[in-house]
């Protein structure tokens, strides 16, 4: 797990490959990151499948009630078949955009 930030922002890179163990790390650290927004870099795992993707469900929902953002940046899916609870993107810049527009829709009070 490589974390880095910037600003406001945290990007939590999976860097071993398996997603339920980087989900329970993410988990049990999750108090340290919870006052910023979080992107979780899994576009290094070419196998990851929607299943897995909503294994995150629970983490984004805790997340949101802060008021903060949380956005997963993973390449070759069909982004239509994932639940549209979840910020899914293809790119780290991406995901740097969504935050971007969250925190003005946030600012503005929506």
């Amino acid at each position: 797990m490589k974390v880095d930030q910037k600003g406001h922002t945290v990007t939590i890179k999976d860097t071993q490959g398996d997603v339920n163990a980087f989900l329970e790390k993410v988990t049990q650290q999750f108090k340290t990151f919870e006052k910023q927004n979080i992107i979780i870099d899994l576009s290094a795992n070419a196998a990851i499948t929607e299943k897995d993707l909503k294994a995150f469900l629970p983490l984004s929902k805790l997340h949101k009630k802060t008021k903060k953002s949380f956005v997963i940046v993973a390449t070759d899916l069909d982004f239509n078949a994932i639940s549209d609870k979840l910020a899914v993107v293809p790119s780290l810049l991406e995901a740097h955009d969504i935050i971007e527009m969250e925190e003005i829709e946030r600012d503005l009070g929506f």
